[in-house]
């Protein structure tokens, strides 16, 4: 059971193009399954985050905004256990925890799927979805029961375009791919599943795919969601709320309903224009 958590302050107050931000007080603290709380991470003179606070509530889905080097590898990194934040906290059902490894991430119910997907293209989909926890009986892998219940699973996430559990993942398409390694995410009984770039260099198919999952995945309220991506249509398109992370913060948090594709790109040039001019300065 959640535990009330206090309110964070809005680290808007003193941030450019913060004035976005709504804060907490869009939802209850004790709706929410996923926190951060004042995170900061360097990288020597680099400051990569600078008092981060993002909170995911449950059944969420957080869309993720920014442009290269604003800080969103980093952040993914130390929510998934990769990195070990400077300072702050991560909250996972109201009580801090420190991620010692992506391993351990994973075994509190936080999993990221990665551009890469981090599958075994000379597997099969079913040896994939089981992936080093592959049920044995006698020392031996029982394949029926895993092609079995990864067909199940599958199905019963609207995935039926995939056929023969037994094909190896090579064959399949970039779009598919991605559905199995989230499937295999929410198999393995997540909460908090992140997508880093799901989208990224799919065609419109294969993208409606994933979006379609996602989608399903959200009404059934049974995974809560942080995607990172570019594309701000289809963001809006699937997720509840927009976050934008410029130079290491939040800048911005409004319900995906309250905003707008005008309102987020016009955002992003304004940044431009200011790095433009700030060059220009400089030279």
């Amino acid at each position: 059971m959640s535990h009330p958590a206090s309110p964070m302050p809005d680290p808007a107050a003193d941030v450019p193009g913060g004035q976005g931000i709504t804060g907490p007080v869009a939802g209850s603290a004790t709706d929410n399954v996923f926190e951060v709380r004042h995170v900061s991470k360097r990288f020597g003179a680099v400051v990569a985050l600078s008092d981060v606070n993002l909170r995911l509530a449950r059944g969420e889905v957080l869309g993720l905004l920014g442009d290269n080097g604003a800080g969103k590898t980093t952040l993914v990194k130390a929510l998934c256990g990769f990195h070990r934040p400077d300072s702050g906290q991560i909250l996972l059902d109201g009580q801090p925890v420190t991620l010692r490894s992506v391993d351990h991430a994973r075994s509190l119910g936080i999993d990221i799927v990665y551009q890469d997907l981090a599958l075994v293209n000379q597997l099969s989909v079913y040896h994939n979805m089981f992936l080093n926890r592959e049920p044995v009986r006698l020392r031996l892998l029982r394949n029926r029961t895993m092609r079995r219940l990864a067909d199940e699973h599958l199905k019963s996430l609207g995935i039926s375009n995939i056929g023969d559990v037994g094909v190896e993942v090579a064959k399949l398409s970039g779009g598919q791919r991605q559905a199995i390694a989230v499937a295999r995410a929410v198999f393995s009984d997540s909460k908090v599943l992140l997508l880093d770039e799901p989208l990224a260099a799919m065609g419109a198919k294969e993208g409606a795919l994933i979006l379609d999952l996602i989608q399903d995945l959200r009404a059934a309220g049974r995974i809560s969601i942080i995607i990172i991506a570019h594309n701000y249509a289809q963001i809006l398109e699937v997720c509840d709320r927009v976050n934008v992370l410029q130079h290491g913060r939040i800048t911005f948090d409004k319900p995906a309903s309250s905003t707008s594709l005008a309102e987020l790109t016009n955002l992003m040039v304004t940044e431009y224009r200011k790095a433009r001019n700030q060059q220009k300065l400089e030279a």
